[in-house]
């Protein structure tokens, strides 16, 4: 692109070559100078005609500084109406929680730690305003605070549910053999071997040898050993003074010292000590008392037969029991 500049009073001219790169400058030049005039015209005549109180000028100032406040009211109440909205549904989840909180403490059989609870609501649409902030921050930190009691509540009956699953677990509940019935029951019964009356303090499972022995409870192994009567046996301490016996086995897969889950595989059956064939003599002993094994392995079952404390009186004082950890 060329321009050609005339000098009248001189006569002469001048060629100006313009590339397109000097074109795009100059363009760019130009337009920063008039939007650079522009904002700076705008800014004097709006900020002196304010300062100075330019009628034409107030007018336009008022108009946009109103418009401004009212986009902003508008978006501060579309929001409030939102989080109003919202206040409403974690009313109605912490009911929900309320309910279920109920429920499971129900089913528990424990009582749930009574806090605060949820007024409830109702009635007809009389009249409505749109909730202030205030309001709203008030609402909510009330429906924190009982969430947080509810959580605290909920985390106790955790808790104790926890508690009764683990004595549950400790108590002897668990079949010691799976595939076999009971024999033997517990008290006094003719003794096989000697023809005479005889306290049994256990209860006998027969099944063939090998037929695996399992733990009827979580505990730890506190003796293991062969016994001239009970033949190859182990104890398991469940805590609480509560200790399960397996006597007679043929092999015994587990030592003292062993910690033992609920079900686990500890021995198999055998016929070893003082036995007529293969089965499993169980014991549990409570406090050092012998107890009848049917009234934890079948406690809807009634089993006539007399309590442990008073068969263990009147046994004969040449025959003691034998109390865990010291079987002879």
């Amino acid at each position: 692109m060329q321009l050609i500049i005339t000098d009248a009073r001189l006569a002469r001219s001048r060629v100006v070559n313009l590339t397109g790169i000097r074109l795009a400058a100059l363009i760019l030049a130009a337009a920063l100078t008039l939007m650079l005039t522009t904002l700076g015209l705008y800014h004097w005549v709006f900020l002196k005609g304010a300062q100075e109180g330019w009628p034409v000028v107030g007018t336009l100032v008022k108009l946009v500084t109103k418009e401004d406040f009212a986009q902003r009211d508008r978006f501060v109440r579309e929001n409030l109406e939102v989080m109003a909205r919202q206040l409403g549904e974690l009313q109605a989840k912490l009911q929900q929680l309320e309910s279920l909180g109920e429920r499971v403490s129900g089913l528990a059989g424990l009582p749930l730690p009574a806090v605060k609870e949820i007024s409830a609501a109702g009635g007809p649409l009389v009249a409505s305003h749109a909730l202030s902030i205030e309001e709203l921050q008030t609402a909510m930190l009330g429906f924190e605070a009982l969430a947080t009691q509810r959580t605290t509540s909920l985390s106790a009956l955790e808790t104790r549910l926890f508690d009764l699953k683990m004595k549950r677990m400790m108590t002897p509940t668990q079949k010691p053999v799976t595939l076999s019935n009971v024999g033997s029951g517990f008290g006094w019964r003719v003794d096989p071997f000697t023809g005479h009356s005889a306290l049994h303090t256990g209860l006998d499972f027969a099944a063939a040898t090998g037929t695996p022995i399992l733990a009827a409870a979580g505990g730890v192994v506190v003796e293991q050993k062969f016994h001239p009567e009970y033949g190859h046996m182990l104890e398991i301490d469940h805590g609480n003074e509560l200790v399960t016996r397996y006597a007679h086995a043929s092999k015994v897969l587990v030592k003292a010292g062993d910690l033992i889950k609920r079900g686990q595989k500890v021995a198999e059956i055998g016929t070893s000590g003082r036995s007529t064939g293969p089965h499993l003599h169980f014991e549990v002993w409570v406090q050092g008392i012998p107890q009848d094994p049917q009234k934890f392995l079948f406690p809807t079952q009634q089993a006539p037969v007399t309590s442990a404390l008073t068969l263990a009186k009147n046994l004969p004082k040449s025959a003691p029991l034998p109390p865990p950890g010291s079987a002879r």
